[in-house]
């Protein structure tokens, strides 16, 4: 008879990556089944060397045409040699959302059956809820249930030959890319955030206290945009991105690490004082130079200007939106300052020359319930670029 348990990701100290990691190693594995909603490649990687080992009995059903499933986490799926079915709904309005895992043995089975999808977050901090079953196929009933489960879902072909099909090889992955039903891990567009603040002033309600996980740290494609032109001064050292069509969307070019009093303006040391502005330091990437990144790249097309009384500092306003905690701020004119003196003990120790002045944003970033969240910069080419950012 069926034994049940029960996970409460996030709350609890379990999680389902653990728990999937030893589903599939189970002894005498014949057969695995998975079918997920969404997957990323570091929801694969998180399971990578277990699914490897029972990859010839391993069949993945996944939902695409959503958004969120990469092309590189079906590569990663196919590069593991796992069986891989896209199901496509063939509508935005319906979408394939079943989270269940699978793993048959000689006489035993286990299954997870609940709300995560197969990304990082998924697996390790969403709060997740999730139903584990450990089968005895020598009693009538469990075998019963396992045999209808499996073929439900290896049925799911037959029945919707148009709508649930393999994706062989990396190739009919790049078709699927191509057809927009499959997105890029490496373009990270801004969420749409429709909520806003009606009255009143913004929460101040802290992140909720859970069991964490550190997230890998992904190391993205830059984000493409016309060369720079860069002064003589700064030519050497800087990084020149490549030439290629502007981003019609809000799309992510940096990532903060946890962010500080300092950042915030809420200093409480006795020898700091709040400043109006911050930093664009180095963040969580590993292949900028914060010292030019900021000015040449990342807004890079702004009308910048010698300050006539400081001319070594350059100077230019720039719209940004701002979201906080899935809040949309609406739209804030915030001036940005570039220090372009390269003979500097702040440029010689690598450090960051550009910073923004907060200005009417203040209110909205000088919280203390912010310390340590991430703030990601979105950027959206045109005419005049436009920004967005977003802190959580």
């Amino acid at each position: 008879m069926a034994k049940l348990d029960f996970l409460l990701q996030a709350v609890t100290a379990r999680f389902h990556a653990d728990e999937l990691q030893k589903l599939l190693s189970q002894d005498d594995c014949k057969r695995v089944i998975g079918s997920v909603a969404f997957v990323l490649e570091d929801g694969v990687s998180a399971i990578a060397p277990q699914l490897k080992g029972v990859s010839k009995v391993a069949t993945f059903f996944i939902g695409i045409r959503n958004d969120i499933t990469s092309v590189q986490a079906v590569k990663g799926l196919l590069g593991l040699g796992v069986r891989v079915y896209a199901v496509d709904t063939g509508t935005r309005s319906v979408i394939f959302h079943p989270k269940l895992f699978l793993a048959e043995g000689k006489t035993t089975a286990r299954l997870v059956i609940g709300s995560a999808n197969m990304t990082f977050s998924g697996l390790h901090n969403n709060i997740e809820a999730g139903a584990i079953l450990h089968l005895d196929l020598m009693n009538k009933d469990d075998k019963q249930f396992l045999e209808t489960t499996v073929k439900t879902l290896e049925g799911l072909p037959a029945q919707f030959p148009d709508h649930v099909f393999q994706i062989k090889d990396a190739a009919a992955a790049d078709a699927l890319f191509d057809d927009g039903r499959l997105m890029d891990e490496d373009v990270v567009r801004a969420p749409v955030v429709a909520s806003t603040l009606r009255k009143g002033n913004r929460d101040s309600l802290k992140a909720m206290k859970l069991v964490r996980h550190a997230p890998p740290y992904r190391k993205r494609t830059k984000v493409k945009m016309k060369v720079a032109i860069i002064p003589a001064a700064a030519q050497a050292a800087a990084v020149v991105p490549v030439p290629a069509i502007p981003n019609p969307d809000f799309v992510l070019i940096w990532e903060s690490k946890g962010l500080t009093e300092r950042d915030l303006n809420i200093p409480s040391g006795s020898g700091t004082h709040a400043t109006g502005s911050m930093l664009w330091k180095k963040g969580a990437a590993e292949n900028i130079d914060q010292r030019h990144f900021f000015r040449h790249e990342a807004f890079y097309g702004l009308d910048w200007k010698p300050d006539p009384n400081k001319p070594h500092l350059e100077r230019v306003e720039a719209n940004f939106e701002i979201v906080v905690k899935g809040l949309n701020f609406g739209e804030h004119k915030l001036k940005l300052t570039h220090n372009t003196d390269n003979t500097s003990a702040s440029y010689e120790q690598k450090n960051s020359m550009t910073q923004v002045h907060w200005g009417t944003a203040l209110r909205l970033v000088a919280k203390k319930d912010l310390l340590g969240r991430v703030m990601s910069l979105y950027r959206k080419d045109g005419n005049t670029p436009r920004f967005l950012i977003e802190i959580d």
